[in-house]
């Protein structure tokens, strides 16, 4: 027997809600546990439970002021050391296995600081000795070992220190290829480090050389040439964006920046736990008399109704665990809001099938005129909404835009909320509708 459309809509929604369950539920219910698969995709691991992050308001953490010493900088590389310093500290961050964080640029006059928010860290110490270090920059030689891997490549299995470092190093910048422009990135030694590096490519063409930054590799170019003047081009078919990101990384060696800690506080989490408990019962009490509204209001369609939205916020908890996001007070209020967003959907939608039963359409055809002619009123609504979301998310971090941590946690669960809202509304009820629900002719509606 062959599904029509409608019945493979359900199908496909039953399995997303299953998917959506597994993620969602704790491993560890009352009754039963929820066993996990064991396998991995990117980044995200299914061979364990995937949490809500929570921000510092809920959660509690450190927070840590670094002050940096650009006394021996140029006034036009300072934003570019501080920016470098960033991106260092972010990357020793997240091996401290903190990725929800909050890393800002301060800047007043000459004082240039780094803000650094760490929710659920409680071993203080050890996160300050992680980011409280200068950023090491070194070149060092591969060694390869004699066995070769699948691709019949050498297996790298360590590195061997040159006599050449970050403080050797002048600068770098990213530059275009002259024969198909290609982003590269330009490097430049001071007088000391040019002797250096003319040693070390004369006696290693056709070699490479890794450049290794806290001890990680960020690139290994081979040696083409004898490069006696200090100035060297790597290449290596880059992006712009890939280009950029070297570029700092090299700088976070070639301007060393000491760092001192200025201010570090331990922050409680300022909602508490009963207060957490009690936004958390006032949101469900507010979801509880949607349903009842929806319910003795549209009856029938109501319950079917109800249930999208429940669906709903099924698939937004997973979205939140997935992406992750970092959940902190503002962004429950986004959540909370996106829900009444959802139900408008659903009110215009079922008003407008009102109108067409009046009209003397049969239910089936009410039903379907209905989505389709709400379809253009919810999309500008929504539409203005997210892009008003956007702005102050701020994705391009412009200046002139708000950067607040707080309004973007806000304005990223209000645009997932909507984008979640439009897929249950539009998809899942109406399949809902379509199989579920059997409307009264004309002569049965109340006018």
């Amino acid at each position: 027997m062959s599904l029509n459309k409608p019945q493979k809509n359900l199908i496909f929604i039953s399995l997303v809600t299953l998917f959506c369950l597994y993620i969602s539920l704790p491993t560890d219910l009352k009754y039963f546990k929820i066993p996990r698969l064991n396998f991995k995709i990117g980044k995200l691991d299914f061979s364990k439970e995937i949490e809500i992050k929570q921000g510092l308001d809920i959660k509690g953490g450190v927070q840590v002021i670094l002050d940096t010493d650009m006394s021996k900088i140029e006034d036009t590389d300072k934003q570019s050391a501080l920016e470098s310093l960033k991106d260092v500290v972010g990357r020793r961050v997240d091996l401290f296995g903190v990725s929800e964080s909050a890393i800002k640029t301060l800047r007043n006059n000459n004082q240039y600081r780094l803000s650094i928010e760490l929710p659920g860290v409680t071993d203080s110490k050890q996160a300050l000795d992680l980011i409280g270090q200068t950023a090491k920059l070194e070149f060092a030689y591969p060694i390869f070992s004699e066995t070769k891997t699948a691709t019949q490549e050498p297996m790298l299995i360590g590195f061997n220190p040159a006599d050449l470092g970050g403080a050797d190093l002048k600068k770098a910048q990213v530059t275009f290829q002259t024969d198909d422009s290609l982003p590269a990135v330009a490097i430049e030694f001071k007088d000391e480090g040019t002797k250096k590096f003319a040693q070390i490519t004369k006696e290693n063409i056709g070699k490479p050389l890794a450049i290794l930054l806290d001890g990680f590799p960020i690139t290994m170019p081979n040696i083409e040439s004898e490069i006696l003047n200090g100035n060297a081009i790597i290449t290596g078919n880059f992006t712009l964006e890939e280009a950029k990101d070297l570029s700092i990384k090299l700088n976070a060696g070639a301007l060393p920046v000491p760092v001192k800690i200025l201010s570090q506080k331990n922050i409680p989490a300022t909602l508490g736990q009963e207060s957490i408990q009690r936004s958390l019962l006032a949101g469900g009490i507010g979801l509880l008399m949607v349903v009842l509204f929806m319910v003795l209001y549209y009856g029938k369609m109501g319950i079917l109704a109800s249930i999208g939205l429940i669906l709903y916020g099924l698939y937004t908890v997973t979205l939140y665990k997935i992406i992750p996001v970092v959940l902190s007070l503002p962004g429950i209020a986004g959540f909370l809001l996106s829900v009444g967003m959802a139900v408008d959907s659903n009110i215009l939608i079922f008003e407008r099938y009102k109108e067409e039963i009046r009209a003397g359409r049969q239910w089936q055809v009410a039903l379907e005129l209905a989505f389709g002619r709400a379809w253009g009123s919810i999309k500008d609504a929504n539409t203005a909404t997210v892009i008003t979301g956007l702005i102050l998310f701020n994705p391009l971090n412009w200046t002139f835009l708000n950067t607040s941590g707080a309004v973007r946690g806000f304005a990223l669960t209000l645009i997932l909320g909507i984008l979640t809202s439009l897929f249950t509304g539009i998809v899942v009820t109406r399949t809902l509708l379509r199989v579920f629900f059997k409307g009264k002719s004309s002569n049965q509606i109340k006018k």
